[in-house]
């Protein structure tokens, strides 16, 4: 039996490099050999538990590589062709499929969170998931393509207004597409927030406005609060936090992923009173294109983003440790030695 190497979630905080069967594509398939996949916040809340997975599970849901096997009735595809991969199944049948609302599928599932992923050699994907990298474009780039498409679906969810003042909780990699996305999306200022200064320091050089430590000092600076806020941490901690800084008639987006248990509190009074709009945004839906265009074009950068590359072989024990503060984006390359 043809096998090949995989970073297998076995259950709760336990991860092993293993031999698992090569995935033979059925109809309508193929299998890419992974080039790049990025390390998510989400493969830790899988690893920990408090996420919507079950186990045994091969995770890794932001990735490119190249088309290594057709499976029977896919047309329009080549061997070799670079791609990456949208890792959203919607089953395309249910009330929210056929309303335009498919990341709400009452059948939802995903590549790396529900089914098998890409911290592997190869993977088994939809062959109507699948996306054409330009030839400009990098296996680098291409990972960061699922990542960026949930920045465009937050930003059509959020409609900046022209000249809106913004603050952002967390400049982590997903932190930082989405600053770099409203500073092109219309905001007059955005001023962003983390405890690490080495990530506030990229989010300067970046084009944020304003940058601070933790909150001291932000209230006095800006009495009135904010026109949008938004947390791309999901610490429950910070997102409880961050509704005193919006100012009236705001905009507050939940970005980041908070555990799946956690609870904050919230005045429902403010919300009442200060003519509040509270919004979510649920991963991406259909916006692969877009990400591409903006990648391709440089109007939102990741290389400066990316901190390091491993290999599968050291990817277990770098995913067991804590989520360290300097971390930004990390790479998976299953060839790399």
């Amino acid at each position: 039996m043809k096998t090949m190497k995989a970073a297998v979630i076995q259950g709760p905080h336990n991860i092993v490099l293993q031999e698992v069967p090569y995935p033979t594509p059925g109809p309508g398939q193929v299998v890419v050999k992974v080039e790049a996949c990025g390390v998510c916040g989400t493969d830790y809340h899988i690893l920990e538990g408090d996420f919507l997975s079950s186990y045994p599970l091969i995770a890794g849901h932001e990735f490119s590589g190249t088309i290594h096997e057709l499976g029977p009735g896919v047309e329009h595809w080549q061997l070799a062709e670079r791609v990456a991969v949208d890792p959203s199944v919607y089953c395309g049948e249910c009330y929210y499929c056929l309303n335009n609302q498919g990341n709400m599928c009452q059948n939802w599932n995903a590549i790396g969170v529900t089914l098998n992923g890409a911290f592997a050699e190869y993977v088994v994907v939809p062959a109507k998931n699948l996306y054409r990298l330009p030839d400009t474009m990098s296996f680098q780039e291409g990972a960061f393509v699922e990542p960026l498409s949930c920045v465009v679906y937050a930003m059509r969810r959020l409609n900046i207004r022209f000249g809106d003042k913004v603050l952002l909780f967390g400049s982590g990699p997903m932190g930082l597409l989405l600053m770099q996305s409203i500073l092109k999306g219309g905001a007059s200022e955005v001023v962003v927030v983390d405890r690490a200064e080495d990530k506030l320091t990229i989010a300067r050089q970046l084009g944020a406005h304003k940058t601070f430590a933790g909150t001291a000092g932000l209230r006095e600076e800006y009495p009135l609060g904010f026109d949008v806020v938004i947390d791309a941490t999901g610490v429950p901690a910070v997102i409880e936090n961050m509704f005193q800084y919006a100012g009236n008639r705001a905009k507050i987006m939940q970005f980041g992923c908070a555990p799946r248990e956690a609870k904050v509190s919230v005045s429902p009074f403010d919300i009442y009173n200060k003519d509040w709009e509270i919004l979510g945004t649920m991963a991406l839906l259909f916006t692969f294109y877009p990400a591409i265009h903006l990648l391709k074009n440089g109007v939102v950068v990741c290389d400066p983003l990316t901190t390091a590359e491993i290999s599968l072989d050291d990817f277990p024990a770098y995913l067991s440790q804590p989520k360290g503060s300097k971390d930004l984006k990390v790479l998976v390359r299953p060839w790399k030695k």
